[in-house]
């Protein structure tokens, strides 16, 4: 048998010696190991010796010398009491395929020799051949994503084109002014805040209603801070100086000239309704949200986002614009509703604080600058005194009336005290001509006597506090003739009636001519009535009206509740509710489509209908102290805006110039449908 294999002296040396060798390197490394785990974990670098260097080369030779290398599947026999703390690999991507990769890996690792822990570790020792990295592949793989980036670009590039056109052409298509609209979505540029710096602006009045950097718009303001106040409430954005010297047209004196007799030259005004107490048939747009009807319901639903809201509808609903164009028209005198949330919040509530009380001045200074005059008109106040949407909050009444009746009744002397000290102003002396004290008080559901002894304070207390304007108190739905011999005595003292058709299923049922007939007999009977002291009150004023025949505009009637003209009008209360048509046909064929449609559709009979019925009203008013139509803009209810019925031809092109009076005859429009 062959003889059995036998190493030779010098193997077997060889051996010995590297098991010498491997033992001294073991004890090394355990001490090694040793000084490693007591010295900081946090290091991710080391200084590494001679040997490793001469090792961290061997590998890069290696690697240079390999096509690919593949992770062994054998899995790694976990080391004990060993951690590795952030080793850091660092790979400097290739500029050109076959540049080799640069690595500094952790000097714990290459001082200890152990190439194999690399492997497998992002940047180590290993370098994983894929698809990126071939060259054959990797080209085809760039080139693939290359065409994909451009096929999306082009993508997105037609996309935008899509939208700007479509935007255009939306654009395009509506003729409605840029006064009406609330949606623009340009921030003004508020230039004249250039020359002012926020470090004038005390710490403590920074983001308030006090800091001009906190506005929405500084459009005319006087942008210097101050805190000054009259009456408790601030002169913010006022200039310290006026010009009254302008007059609205050649038919009316300037401002700083005394208007004379109302009786003699009534006064002919619009209202700007919908701009500083919201209505949900002037704006539907800032009400399009579920459960809300009012601006009580509005300022919940937006929480924090309310005065950002608000503050764009107040800088874009109305403009300087606006009054040039009321001027325009031949009228003279802007009534201009607000609330109390413009002075004071109360507990509770969720209303906009004063952020429109610096557009109401703004206002007054613009119809100043275009020679109008100015009726302003507390619409609501603290507690409701209608319970109608735009006294604030749709329900109950709280003024006068329920638990806190006589504590909101309080309040809204404290209200007045406030604006009755600061329209005192020279200032405004002789541009508030009319000064309201409570919009529509409904006194159907209120005791008369508490009203009376209400409106005698609130009077007494802002003559007090000099006020020289006309004080405007309301009628209450009363009627006319009930008001004789009541609040005598109280000079400057002015009724103001609001005169409509529609909101009675007794009289939306007139035919048109019907209509016109009674703004000229009915409401000239009763104007005349009302302005002798003998059968009425005295002097009288008419502060709302419209020429609309229908109560057909969305959300007029209050959000959802339907209309006495299709009868649907679901009010809850039996005694008002109108469930069967209400219009003068009293059928099915009663519908809203045409009221509600563009008026570029009106028949010329219906038009002529409308500006007749308009002029009508205007005559009857005008035996009394005047009329102020309401209202202004609106968003899409023609027969509701001035401004609107201006454009379709509806209204005459002057209002001082009407081409009907009530001398003249009134036709049968028999050619006009009765549903219509």
């Amino acid at each position: 048998m062959a003889p059995a294999l036998r190493e030779s002296p010098r193997k077997t040396r060889e051996s010995r010696e590297s098991r010498e060798r491997s033992h001294q390197h073991d004890k090394k490394r355990t001490a090694r190991r040793a000084r490693y785990e007591s010295s900081s974990s946090g290091t991710s670098s080391q200084v590494l010796s001679v040997n490793a260097l001469a090792k961290l080369d061997q590998l890069n030779q290696k690697e240079a010398s390999r096509s690919a290398e593949v992770t062994p599947t054998k899995p790694r026999r976990k080391r004990q009491h060993r951690e590795v703390v952030e080793e850091k690999i660092v790979v400097e991507k290739r500029r050109q395929h076959k540049r080799k990769k640069r690595r500094v890996v952790s000097g714990a690792l290459l001082e200890e020799g152990d190439s194999s822990t690399l492997k497998g570790i992002r940047g180590g020792a290993r370098y994983e051949k894929d698809e990126y990295d071939s060259e054959e592949g990797g080209g085809k793989k760039k080139r693939l994503w290359l065409w994909i980036g451009i096929a999306l670009v082009i993508i997105i590039i037609i996309i935008v084109v899509a939208v700007v056109v479509s935007q255009k052409n939306s654009s395009n298509s509506s003729s409605t002014s840029s006064s009406t609209s609330s949606s623009s979505d340009s921030k003004p540029s508020n230039s004249n805040l250039n020359g002012v710096s926020e470090s004038d602006i005390p710490a403590e009045a920074k983001g308030t209603d006090l800091d001009p950097f906190s506005w929405y718009d500084t459009t005319d303001f006087n942008v210097t801070y101050t805190a000054i106040t009259v009456g408790g409430l601030p002169i913010m954005g006022l200039n310290s100086e006026w010009d009254d010297s302008k007059s609205a047209n050649s038919n009316s004196p300037p401002i700083s000239t005394s208007w004379g007799s109302y009786a003699d030259t009534p006064a002919r005004g619009v209202n700007l309704g919908g701009w500083l107490s919201l209505e949900p048939f002037i704006t539907p747009s800032l009400f399009n949200y579920p459960g809300v009807v009012d601006e009580w319901t509005l300022t919940e639903h937006l929480g924090t986002g309310a005065k950002a809201a608000l503050e764009k509808h107040y800088a874009t609903f109305v403009t300087e614009q606006t009054f040039k164009d009321i001027a325009a028209a031949g009228l003279d005198h802007v009534r201009i509703p607000f609330s109390y949330w413009a002075v004071v919040t109360y507990d509770g509530d969720p209303y906009v604080y004063r952020v429109s009380w610096r557009y109401l001045l703004r206002g007054i200074e613009w119809a100043r600058k275009h020679g109008l005059r100015i009726n302003l008109d507390l619409h609501g106040i603290p507690g409701s005194q209608n319970g109608w949407n735009h006294s604030g909050r749709l329900g109950a009444i709280g003024w006068l009336n329920g638990a806190d009746g006589a504590l909101n009744a309080n309040r809204s002397l404290t209200v007045h005290d406030q604006l009755s000290q600061f329209f005192a102003q020279d200032r405004y002396k002789n541009i508030v001509t009319f000064y309201g004290l409570a919009n529509e008080p409904k006194m159907t559901a209120l005791q008369t006597s508490d009203v009376l002894a209400w409106t005698v304070s609130a009077y007494e207390l802002v003559r007090k506090n000099g006020i020289n304007a006309y004080v405007v108190f309301g009628d209450g739905f009363m009627g006319l003739g009930n008001w004789k011999g009541k609040l005598s005595g109280y000079d400057g003292l002015v009724l103001d009636v609001h005169q409509y058709v529609i909101f009675n299923k007794n009289q939306i049922d007139f035919t048109h001519s019907k209509k016109v007939d009674y703004a000229c007999s009915d409401w000239s009977t009763q104007t005349e009535q009302s302005m002798s002291v003998s059968t009425g009150f005295g002097p009288t004023i008419f502060a709302e009206w419209s020429q609309a025949d229908t109560d057909c505009a969305p959300n007029l009637n209050n959000v959802g509740w339907g209309t006495r003209w299709e009868g649907n009008y679901k009010s809850g209360d039996s005694s008002t509710e109108v469930l069967s048509p209400g219009c003068p046909a009293k059928s099915s064929a009663c519908s809203c489509a045409n009221a509600n449609s563009d008026p570029s559709t009106y028949s010329d009979s219906y038009k002529q209908f409308l500006q007749m019925f308009a002029e009508a009203q205007m005559h009857s008013f005008e035996k009394g102290w005047g009329w102020f139509y309401w209202t202004w803009a609106t968003e899409g209810a023609t027969q509701w805006s001035y401004q609107r019925g201006l454009a379709a031809g509806i209204l005459p092109k002057k209002a001082y110039a009407p081409e009907f009076n009530c001398s003249a005859s009134i036709p049968s429009y028999s050619d006009l449908p009765e549903y219509y």
